[in-house]
């Protein structure tokens, strides 16, 4: 029998995306099996090729794409002092009214993004779009962002000052940028100018490269180290159909929900984050794993862990799918998978942080993201509005609410790992299921959250079977993820006026998503609703007359 293509293969039958419900009307999540009977060959066209996707989103999403990348010139994390446009005709772009219009044209950007990817999950609910489409839709939406400049964010020139300073003889998990002045340094967030690095090993090794064949041409490196975390991106879409498969889900959906969501498209690729080599290694270290090659799949997520400590959530999920399939006791078996796990966990990260030539001052760092205080940290939110509460009857300082909130949220996140471990001491496909609950509700519950934060859990949770109204939750924070920061990185979390504009538009999204033209903008669509709720009334009556 010949096996399922990587991309297009159905779910595994049994599963429980097999009974997901839907809403009336809309199709269920199951891609439909191909037809028992042999069909004639027919020569394929390169269309067929790529999956044949519908060229309305595909088009769409590439325009929103070039438009993001255009404006993103103007409006995005520019350089302070850009050596291209400063003294050139197009220096106009960033300054005043052209970099308003720069900004105008990349939030408008966003909007068709977001069009272009509810058209594009129409058509995998209504089976008009199968894996391979989605894929190929995705793809092309991403290809201009590895050379768009940084938008929604500045974390690309901390990267490259911490890969410039063991470079310049600097220890970069104990200074911050400030202490090497220079093309990368002035280009750093002033947040981030005093901050040792909060990364690991593995991605000190990588900035480090990327900044030795930069140079101090820092316009090649930001496209370099975007190229430098696309194998990521390209580890994730290789792992995912697979284990999608193994985790009960529905490939088609899987993509649209991960690789095609405006987060991956501009914050994750577009903001060029390194959270990107993250979700790579996650997805492919469990693969691996539910294929039985335990020893490479500690050792990819160790590397993963190597990038972003957060990535160590899901070694001790990893060990208990190891430990199903040794032999002894339940006890016995966890304990000697345990062993084997820390052994090798120990020999790849010390050779990471050999190669790397540091030490283990980035322990210490990871303390610096819980100097952001926004509110999408859940811990931090509720110490904020506690703090508000209080505040109306007298006057108290706000920090030791938000630290007060942060322990208890420490203390809750504690409970829900140990519980999802426990519960997964069986092993299989279950145990990577809880290993993404445990990494989503990290990223919740930190004392700091940033947008691409959540890409850890979902790595693995879009693998799951998910019901159209997930997909709609999905859509409605998707496009709040993309925009509660503007388009230079700035913080936007506290500006009603912007967010409630954006929440109508999310909430109008994913009403969308099962219910094209829900404000009945299309010609005759008030009429065509008026003869369908009389003909439903109609149908009331005369149901009624009938009882009677």
């Amino acid at each position: 029998m010949k096996p399922p293509s990587p991309v297009d293969g159905p779910t595994l039958p049994g599963t429980a995306a097999d009974s997901a419900a839907a809403p009336s009307g809309a199709p269920d999540l199951l891609d439909a099996p191909p037809p028992v009977g042999a069909a004639p060959a027919v020569r394929r066209s390169w269309r067929d090729r790529f999956g044949n996707p519908a060229r309305g989103p595909l088009l769409l999403g590439l325009a929103a794409s070039l438009m993001l990348v255009i404006g993103g010139f103007g409006a995005g994390g520019v350089l302070v002092h850009d050596p291209v446009l400063t003294n050139s005709p197009l220096g106009f772009w960033r300054y005043g009214h052209g970099r308003d219009i720069a900004g105008t044209l990349m939030y408008v950007g966003v909007g068709l993004m977001v069009w272009a990817w509810i058209r594009l999950g129409r058509d995998v609910l209504a089976h008009r779009a199968r894996g391979r489409a989605v894929l190929t839709t995705a793809a092309v939406w991403t290809l201009p962002m590895l050379f768009a400049p940084p938008v929604f964010t500045r974390d690309v020139f901390s990267y490259l000052a911490q890969g410039a300073l063991p470079l310049a003889g600097f220890d970069p998990y104990a200074v911050g940028p400030e202490e090497m002045p220079g093309v990368f340094t002035d280009n750093v967030h002033y947040f981030w100018q005093d901050t040792p690095a909060p990364y690991g090993p593995l991605f000190i090794l990588i900035a480090k490269a990327v900044a030795w064949i930069t140079g101090d041409t820092i316009i090649v490196g930001v496209v370099l180290m975007r190229l430098a975390l696309l194998p990521g991106l390209l580890l994730f879409i290789w792992a995912l159909p697979e284990l999608t498969r193994r985790l009960g889900g529905r490939v088609s959906v899987a993509l649209w929900i991960a690789v095609a969501n405006p987060v991956m498209v501009i914050h994750m690729v577009g903001g060029g984050h390194n959270d990107l080599l993250v979700v790579g290694l996650l997805a492919a270290g469990s693969l691996v794993a539910l294929r039985g090659g335990h020893v490479a799949a500690i050792a990819i997520v160790t590397a993963a862990m190597a990038v972003k400590a957060s990535a160590a959530i899901a070694l001790p999920f990893l060990v208990l799918v190891w430990a199903a399939h040794m032999s002894g006791s339940q006890r016995a078996r966890i304990g000697k998978a345990i062993a084997a796990g820390t052994g090798i966990f120990l020999v790849v990260f010390a050779a990471c942080t050999v190669a790397a030539g540091v030490g283990l001052g980035w322990l210490p760092a990871l303390s610096a993201p819980s100097m952001i205080v926004n509110w999408m940290s859940l811990p931090t939110a509720v110490g904020e509005f506690t703090h508000t509460l209080i505040s109306a009857i007298v006057n108290v300082p706000k920090q030791p609410f938000i630290n007060v909130a942060r322990v208890l949220g420490g203390i809750l996140l504690v409970y829900i790992a140990v519980r999802q471990w426990w519960a997964a001491r069986d092993g299989g496909p279950d145990a990577i299921r809880r290993a993404g609950i445990v990494l989503l509700a990290t990223a919740v519950l930190s004392p700091a959250m940033l947008p691409w934060y959540v890409s850890w859990g979902m790595a693995l949770l879009a693998a799951t079977a998910w019901s159209v109204l997930g997909m709609q939750i999905t859509v409605f924070v998707s496009v709040m993820l993309t925009i509660c920061y503007y388009t230079n990185g700035e913080d936007a979390l506290y500006n009603p006026p912007y967010l409630i504009g954006w929440a109508l538009i999310a909430v109008l999204a994913a009403v969308s998503l099962v219910r094209p033209d829900p404000l009945r903008l299309s010609a005759g669509a008030w009429q065509r609703a008026r003869q369908t709720g009389d003909a439903d009334s109609a149908a009331v009556d005369g149901a009624e007359r009938g009882a009677s």
